[in-house]
């Protein structure tokens, strides 16, 4: 239940990062509600994917997700 959520709220993001010909990919969650995630085509290679990740992604699921606890890339 707790990944179907994760799922859907990377939807919601992707598109954003799809616009500038990047993507997310869901790897995992824990049970202590660290998520991971893969940043993938020119997103998995910019210098400002740690922001991306922090201030976006991770931002935008724990507003959405009150049991995500954090976001890494991995």
């Amino acid at each position: 239940m707790l990944e179907e959520k994760v799922k859907s709220a990377l939807d919601d993001v992707r598109p954003s990062l799809q616009a500038d010909g990047g993507d997310v990919e869901f790897v995992s969650i824990s049970e202590d509600g660290k998520v991971s995630v893969k940043l993938t085509g020119a997103c998995g290679h910019c210098p400002m994917a740690a922001m991306t990740l922090k201030n976006s992604i991770e931002n935008y699921l724990k507003k959405e997700i009150p049991e995500v606890s954090s976001v890494v890339g991995v």
